[in-house]
């Protein structure tokens, strides 16, 4: 298992992209990739589950993996969730 935390800053111009955006990179990867914040943790190739966690810019997240491929997943969103 791998897990890295970080500081929000994604784009405020839509809400709904850059939670798209998140799914897609975890999607791209065999491991299991899960998000959490606020005492809350989803599946990251889950839109319901990603839209349901209700982060904002400024807010830590834990973004864990595990599998053959678990430290790229974790970096890949980690790199788009701290670049805006």
């Amino acid at each position: 298992m791998f897990t890295k935390s970080v500081i929000v800053n994604l784009p405020t111009d839509s809400e709904a992209r850059p939670v798209a955006v998140m799914v897609q990179i975890s999607s791209r990867y065999d491991s299991r990739v899960f998000v959490s914040t606020h005492n809350k943790k989803v599946n990251a190739k889950s839109i319901m589950g990603m839209m349901s966690i209700g982060f904002t810019n400024g807010d830590e997240l834990s973004i864990e993996a595990e599998g053959d491929d678990a430290k790229e997943a974790v970096e890949a969103m980690a790199k788009y969730i701290e670049s805006k």
